[in-house]
């Protein structure tokens, strides 16, 4: 790992206003809750056989009799190369933890790999694609099959941003909450108003500053993802838990790409103020609120 004085400084520092640090790590411990995962694989002649992890609240001391909603991640490009640290990958882990499951009050997590591959430079040539989105519902389908499951969200940044709102297109009256992160790609406004129209819930986050995003592009769309009831949370940086600018180099910068680590932070910083004061519960209260609905 790169110590603090060797990472290069970021093309966005320059922007930075008086007084903003930057802040290398998010302030979450990955890899405390890998353990809670079951591994499973669900049969897929397409796409080939899919390895996925489950959280079984029941597992772990919930009411059997209760029902839980299911949580759906779904991991960015590369990051099931990764193994079992994509639930981590992803920004599923923590919502596993014992606090987390506190606030919503006990919720299945659930964690699906691509099959992804490189080509002989090591360049990315399968990951994503629109056939997984048939066998991700089956997956859903199969853990909702024990009968616990009350509502069904779909969540993930970067690549799996752009699945997740792959699927709320191809199913809108199956999920009942997603949230799109660091993706370029917003739906065009027919199915958008069909999401809402089926009581899709959503809350849509990019970062202004995205390495890999064209923000204005998404900016665009502002107006008519808030005329549907989305909540958009588009911050001018992406912090870390410590308040500072999130910077993560994993050989090109992407800190500001990584909402995802917000979201695993719960959106809630480390003195427990929240991102966003529209969020006063974090991730975790808006996915109960829906729960309650």
């Amino acid at each position: 790992m790169l110590s603090n004085n060797e990472r290069p400084v970021p093309k966005w520092a320059e922007l930075l206003p008086e007084g903003e640090f930057i802040s290398y790590l998010p302030s979450y411990e990955g890899g405390k809750y890998f353990d809670l995962f079951g591994e499973r694989v669900y049969p897929c002649v397409k796409t080939g056989d899919i390895t996925y992890y489950v959280y079984d609240p029941v597992e772990h001391g919930a009411d059997p009799d209760g029902a839980y909603p299911l949580l759906l991640w779904i991991h960015g490009a590369t990051n099931s190369f990764n193994g079992r640290f994509c639930i981590s990958n992803c920004g599923g882990e923590l919502f596993a933890s014992p606090e987390y499951q506190r606030d919503m009050g006990g919720a299945y997590v659930v964690v699906p790999l691509a099959n992804e591959k490189k080509d002989d430079k090591g360049e990315l040539v399968e990951s994503w694609s629109k056939d997984y989105l048939e066998p991700l519902k089956g997956i859903c389908d199969e853990i909702c099959g024990n009968g616990r499951v009350s509502k069904r969200f779909a969540m993930g940044g970067s690549f799996g941003g752009w699945v997740t709102w792959k699927l709320a297109e191809k199913y809108p009256d199956f999920f009942d909450g997603i949230i799109p992160i660091s993706t370029e790609y917003i739906p065009n406004d027919g199915r958008l108003e069909n999401m809402a129209r089926q009581g899709v819930s959503a809350l849509v986050a990019c970062g202004k500053h995205d390495e890999t995003v064209d923000f204005a592009n998404i900016e665009k769309r502002l107006e008519k993802l808030e005329s549907l009831g989305f909540l958009c949370y588009f911050p001018e940086w992406v912090k870390n838990g410590d308040g500072g600018v999130a910077s993560l180099f994993y050989g090109w910068e992407m800190g500001q790409h990584c909402v995802i680590n917000q979201v695993q932070a719960n959106l809630i910083f480390d003195d427990g103020t929240p991102y966003d004061t529209r969020l006063p519960r974090g991730a975790t209260g808006w996915i109960k609120d829906i729960c309650d609905k």
